[in-house]
């Protein structure tokens, strides 16, 4: 139990997570072991530092009994000493497949039910980053993709990504709790099952152990250099910046690697949905391969394109002006 105590302290207590220190705290929880374990310490610290913890319950009603499962998961959660649980039933709906749309569902919920200014903690732990990190790597989404799932995003806080699901089963064994056991965390259909029941255990067992550790290792270093990237990006983006767009020719003196983050990040500010890999290529060489192609065609009817030196975005014939930030 003192593990997944002290994750929950040391996250909280850095700096990254600064903007929540004394605000109340909410756990999202399925009723399995992960959730409930880090209910259990996040209670426990909460307690220490007199601050309110709540749990909320997240129903996505994908399985005969769910209700059940939910009511169970709130009674456990109650007599871990929560201040407060509720209980959200949830529609999934959209494309990407189940494990997608209730994945959106849930995180709408939860933004929904948090006091406002408070973080929701997560239970992910080092099985589900490397889990994404496989899964990023397999499908080529880039560094940022096998980077995985950042401690602190806000609204969420995810505390467990350096313990394993070992350790949260352990802790709610030694706490007499009985855990959820989703049967879709055994179905073979699941590509993140197979990657959990098949792959990992197979690279272990070739790498003679500690490959989950491995793939966290990797995924933290290669958040920081996204991190440090990104941060280079956001100052040459200021510098190219025009009234109308961004200055091509003063963009093209720089490395891809930062070009093409500048205009990720243009290009979404600007509305466009859904940048691939591929379409921020085809964007980039309006820069760095310029011969003086036409423009490039990008999700959601939006297109590229260079006119005197300037990068410009349309959508259906009118020009598109970059969205003000939020913050």
């Amino acid at each position: 139990m003192s593990e997944i105590r002290v994750a929950v302290r040391r996250l909280l207590d850095s700096e990254q997570a600064a903007r929540y220190r004394g605000k109340p705290l909410v756990v999202a929880c399925s009723g399995g072991p992960d959730s409930l374990a880090l209910a259990a310490a996040a209670v426990y610290v909460g307690r220490h530092r007199h601050v309110p913890v709540r749990a909320v319950v997240v129903d996505h009603g994908l399985q005969e009994g769910s209700e059940a499962v939910a009511s169970r998961a709130a009674e456990q959660l109650g007599g871990l000493g929560c201040s407060g649980v509720e209980t959200v039933r949830v529609t999934p709906r959209g494309g990407g497949g189940p494990e997608a749309a209730a994945r959106r569902a849930r995180y709408e919920a939860l933004r929904r039910c948090r006091p406002e200014g408070s973080p929701v903690l997560l239970g992910h732990t080092r099985d589900d980053q490397a889990e994404t990190v496989l899964l990023g790597l397999g499908r080529g989404s880039g560094p940022r993709s096998v980077a995985g799932m950042r401690p602190v995003d806000p609204p969420w806080l995810r505390p467990l990504l350096e313990v394993s699901r070992r350790t949260t089963e352990a802790v709610c064994a030694e706490l007499g709790l009985s855990p959820w056991r989703d049967p879709h965390n055994t179905d073979s259909r699941f590509t993140r099952v197979r990657l959990r029941t098949e792959v990992l255990p197979l690279m272990e067992d070739v790498l003679q152990g500690g490959v989950a550790s491995a793939l966290s290792r990797t995924a933290a270093q290669l958040r920081e250099d996204a991190d440090a990237l990104d941060a280079l990006a956001e100052e040459l983006r200021a510098r190219v910046r025009t009234p109308e767009g961004l200055d091509a020719q003063a963009l093209a003196s720089n490395p891809p690697s930062l070009r093409r983050r500048v205009l990720r990040d243009w290009l979404r500010a600007c509305g466009v949905p859904e940048l691939s890999d591929a379409h921020l290529r085809e964007a980039d060489a309006l820069v760095g391969d310029w011969r003086g192609q036409g423009g490039h065609a990008l999700p959601g009817g939006f297109e590229l394109i260079r006119v005197r030196g300037t990068l410009l975005v349309e959508c259906g014939g009118r020009r598109i002006e970059e969205r003000a930030s939020d913050g």
